[in-house]
């Protein structure tokens, strides 16, 4: 593997004028688990999305689509990691919500995910989220890249991740940002609540 190697969206950036909110999510003796994802997700949803501008009816949908978001990156930090904790990164502005999550994966699960996000980023997310949902139907199996799919078809997410080499030869530095836009109505259109 490279020292860094970046697949995705590269422009993605928190915006100079975002309120930034900053989560660890400690691995320790209570085990970072599933539970912690929904309430951490929920919690980074209601400190962002309260803070806007946003007119009252966009709140509900802003909402969703932002712990929706959160808690996809996150489970999906907790669930492949290899070691150590989880850091968040969010931020909100009128116009979009930006996530980062950074965690360490094995070094085997990073060229899968790699080859998984080159897919996911060279094709059309509608079409390959049919074609995912079709696969998985026929196989009887439910395949990662499901979630997130539907965030990149149904709620225009853009995704990038960025692999970097580590200290331990057997580990990979991974994070993984994402956009979700919110101004404006964008998020309305996605049927997403």
């Amino acid at each position: 593997m490279m020292d860094m190697k970046m697949i995705g969206a590269q422009d993605l950036a928190i915006e100079e004028d975002a309120s930034i909110c900053r989560l660890q999510l400690f691995d320790g003796p209570l085990e970072l688990s599933w539970h912690h994802c929904a309430t951490t997700s929920d919690f980074i949803s209601d400190l962002c999305v309260l803070r806007t501008r946003l007119p009252f009816q966009q709140v509900r949908d802003v909402r969703h689509g932002v712990a929706y978001l959160a808690n996809e990156l996150i489970e999906n930090a907790v669930k492949f990691r290899a070691s150590g904790d989880v850091g968040v990164q969010a931020a909100i502005t009128d116009r979009t919500f930006t996530i980062k999550v950074r965690n360490r994966i094995g070094a085997e699960a990073a060229q899968r995910l790699q080859a998984l996000a080159s897919g996911l980023v060279d094709g059309d997310a509608a079409d390959l989220l049919i074609q995912k949902i079709e696969a998985n139907a026929q196989s009887g199996t439910g395949e990662s890249g499901l979630g997130l799919l539907t965030l990149m078809s149904d709620y225009g997410v853009r995704l990038a991740w960025t692999f970097e080499a580590v200290d331990r030869a057997d580990e990979v530095a991974l994070e993984t940002c994402a956009t979700l836009p919110i101004g404006t109505g964008d998020i309305m259109n996605t049927g997403g609540a």
